[in-house]
């Protein structure tokens, strides 16, 4: 009597509740009502007639149906509940089924009938051959396009990013073939699969050689930016020389002493740049000293009127000069002249004004001051020195009278710029195939 209640009550719950209707048929049982066999040998009967699922045993009380026995699978185990929960009669279900772990169920997938999988593959050859023809014409069609030079050039001005853009188009092109492919064959999960694992490993692999990636990046920036040209004069943080070529990893500068200097993109992206090319007129400067009793103006006035005379020194701008500091001893004047870069070596330029503007200070009577030391000498010293005869002297010791050289007037001479550099960068840049992303069509920032 209980279990009619429970029964027919559902049923008229479900007649008063409205028009939902459960999609999934019910497994009718004999009328009126299933008895607890009934629905044990309802239940058994279907697991017979499933392969997976024959060792199932049945057990029903009440309506309540306990499973039990083993499965070779997860999936066979939900199964086997699904199907005790569509008969009528079944109040709920007790699932005590147990999953085999042998290796005859594990790797019978893998080890099973070999002549009904030759039968599927020979049935799904026609599909396997359009998948395959759809891959090869879409691979096909990215290679010949992004092997079109000609298109990529007048898309991209930097031969850089063309054979960037063009490499990455490529390969987007073979994953499009491949999923059209997949989808042809109706295997999108496991496409989806398969890009899911190819992005992690992606992400791990970015992550390892993050450091390259920002050296590709920094190779990008500076063939888009062009911060110099070839065989201009750079310092490049501390690294001083003439830039050779930009490649896709370092930036090659010769240094002034005729070698080879690799410094990587990423370092010379975020480096401070300083470019004496540019602007061909360049300052020198430097400092001389004189006596504290001199007139300092004075000797600014003749300090300048001889670095005016010099034919390399430019006029516009003119020399200038300035009293640095003032010292206990002396006065010190600091000089400033310009000379133009692409006729004047500026090392040779700056010493010859150094050496003549001391000769016309110590001509004009000002007095350079020298390092002053201050000697003592302990008693023992000193009375030694005292009883020293004059004759134990040798006769080189004797004082020699100074001599002091007539300064030259031709302080002009010698001062051509020096090409040697700029020669041996230019025959390394014609010899070498190294690819230079340095582009002289290009505006330089």
């Amino acid at each position: 009597m209980m279990l009619c209640i429970a029964v027919v009550g559902p049923i008229a719950f479900a007649q008063s509740s409205g028009p939902i209707e459960d999609p999934t048929p019910a497994i009718q049982t004999p009328p009126p009502q299933a008895s607890d066999s009934e629905i044990k040998t309802r239940i058994s009967g279907i697991f017979d007639e499933i392969a997976t699922l024959r060792k199932v045993t049945v057990d029903v009380s009440h309506g309540v149906v306990t499973l039990g026995g083993e499965v070779a699978n997860t999936a066979a185990e939900v199964r086997a509940e699904e199907i005790a929960l569509r008969v009528n009669g079944v109040v709920t279900v007790e699932n005590q089924i147990e999953r085999r772990l042998s290796v005859d169920n594990g790797a019978g997938p893998f080890f099973g009938d070999p002549s009904g999988r030759l039968d599927k593959l020979y049935r799904a050859l026609p599909l396997y051959g359009a998948a395959l023809a759809v891959f090869l014409f879409l691979a096909l069609l990215g290679h010949l396009v992004a092997s079109w030079r000609s298109l990529w050039r007048w898309a991209l001005p930097n031969p850089f990013l063309e054979e960037l853009v063009s490499g990455a188009f490529r390969i987007l092109m073979l994953l499009v073939a491949l999923v059209v492919s997949m989808n042809v064959l109706g295997a999108t999960a496991l496409m989806g699969t398969i890009l899911g694992g190819a992005g992690v490993i992606g992400l791990a692999i970015g992550i390892s050689v993050r450091d390259t990636l920002e050296n590709y990046v920094s190779s990008i920036m500076l063939s888009v930016r062009q911060p110099f040209r070839a065989n201009e004069h750079v310092v490049i943080d501390e690294h001083e020389g003439k830039v050779m070529r930009l490649t896709s990893r370092s930036t090659i500068l010769m240094t002034l002493d005729g070698n080879h200097l690799r410094i990587p993109n990423s370092a010379v992206f975020k480096a401070v740049i300083l470019n004496y090319t540019r602007n061909p007129e360049r300052r020198f400067e430097f400092e001389l000293g004189v006596d504290a009793a001199d007139d300092p103006v004075a000797a600014m006035q003749i300090g300048l009127d001889r670095l005016k005379a010099m034919s390399f020194v430019l006029s516009c701008p003119e020399p200038e000069a300035l009293v640095q500091t003032v010292g206990d001893s002396n006065i010190v004047l600091r000089f400033m002249g310009w000379v133009d870069q692409r006729q004047t070596n500026f090392a040779k330029a700056r010493g010859l004004a150094i050496v003549a503007t001391k000769d016309v200070l110590e001509e004009g009577g000002f007095t350079l001051p020298e390092p002053i030391y201050r000697v003592r000498f302990d008693s023992g010293v000193e009375d030694a020195l005292k009883s020293a005869k004059p004759e134990s002297r040798g006769a080189g010791a004797a004082e020699q009278p100074r001599v002091k050289a007539r300064p030259s007037s031709n302080y002009d001479s010698d001062v051509a710029a020096d090409n040697t550099i700029d020669e041996k960068v230019d025959a390394e840049r014609a010899s070498s195939s190294e690819a230079d992303l340095l582009d002289e069509q290009r505006p330089v920032e």
